[in-house]
């Protein structure tokens, strides 16, 4: 084996097995973090992403290419940082490419659509006012709807057991939407918690 191509797949192992090192620790370790700044602030790029922040990801994404020791290292960082930042981002499409690029497994369809939604109602900074505007707007006819839909069903039920007033439909129209967005909430994180987890293992293991 040529003494380049050794020498990169040992870079290779060292940086992964850095970034599977520094993945249990918190902000300000990594932040303190010297020795592997490169895979520190990538993981904090991550990280950021995973919170849509995309300009603290991006922030993170430049300091690690900086601190990146050669063009091995920073061609997977630059890989890592596509696919983080599409997610920040909210670009669906990109994320796909992204993380097919960077060899983990792509979001399945239900993921890539729920972002899409996510960045109707919630679109990034860099969207535009337009974009914002049509996000509120779509936010508060969702909120709308779901109440109404709330109230149908508990004034339905009242009705067939013998009457119910409007403001008691109301009020346990409103509880009953509570409660059912608790439940899909409590459950979409766990499972936003697990599908990230395995994805970032992804990405610790192949990153070079």
């Amino acid at each position: 084996m040529p003494k380049q191509q050794r020498t990169m797949r040992i870079e290779q192992r060292s940086q992964m097995a850095a970034m599977q090192e520094l993945e249990s620790r918190s902000d300000d370790e990594l932040e303190a973090e010297t020795k592997h700044k490169a895979a520190a602030q990538a993981i904090l790029g991550y990280r950021a992403a995973e919170r849509y922040d995309a300009k603290a990801a991006r922030g993170h994404f430049q300091r690690a290419l900086a601190a990146a020791r050669g063009p091995q290292e920073r061609a997977g960082i630059r890989k890592m940082a596509d696919a983080s930042l599409a997610l920040a981002e909210r670009r669906a499409d990109d994320l796909k490419r992204a993380t097919e690029r960077l060899g983990v497994e792509a979001p399945t369809k239900r993921q890539l659509r729920s972002l899409q939604f996510l960045g109707l109602i919630a679109p990034p900074a860099s969207a535009g006012a337009l974009a914002r505007i049509r996000g509120i707007l779509i936010a508060i006819v969702l909120v709308v709807a779901v109440l109404a839909l709330g109230f149908g069903i508990v004034y339905g039920i009242g009705s067939a057991a013998g009457g119910i007033s409007v403001q008691l439909a109301i009020f346990y129209g409103l509880l009953l939407v509570l409660i059912v967005l608790g439940v899909v909430a409590f459950v979409g994180r766990r499972r936003q918690k697990r599908a990230q987890a395995q994805r970032a293992e992804q990405i610790a293991s192949r990153s070079p």
